[in-house]
């Protein structure tokens, strides 16, 4: 048995102008992209050999979540693997669970209850 903690995280490219120097009466101009951009990385960490497992996905869904569930599973073909998660929705959404039902006999999904992410953050270990 594999034993993988999995999370996500989202990097947001948000272009904000906090200060500039500009001629009095003359505002300058600063080129933006128009947009603001965003990349979220799936990854999981294997608790015993430390292998990182990470892809990249926009946007961030059940769609998402199941490639990451299937790249690990490919990675580990000869085992079982326990995944580690949190509660977002999209590791419980109605859309993942014919893909969960399929790969019952190799995967299974432990979730942490929504009490321990809030005594984690209280505790000041979290970023918040």
């Amino acid at each position: 048995m594999v034993i993988i903690y999995e999370d996500e995280s989202h990097i947001r490219d948000y272009q904000a102008l906090r200060a500039t120097w500009s001629i009095n009466g003359r505002q300058k101009q600063i080129p933006t992209y128009g947009y603001h951009a965003t990349v979220s990385l799936l990854g999981g960490v294997n608790i015993e050999t430390e292998k990182i497992l990470c892809m990249e996905t926009n946007p961030c869904n059940a769609q998402g979540f199941s490639a990451i569930l299937q790249y690990t599973l490919d990675q580990y073909s000869d085992k079982h693997i326990m995944m580690i998660l949190d509660d977002v929705k999209i590791h419980y959404s109605k859309v993942l669970q014919p893909f969960l039902h399929e790969r019952e006999e190799r995967l299974t999904l432990v979730f942490f209850p929504r009490i321990c992410r809030i005594s984690i953050w209280s505790n000041g270990f979290g970023a918040g």
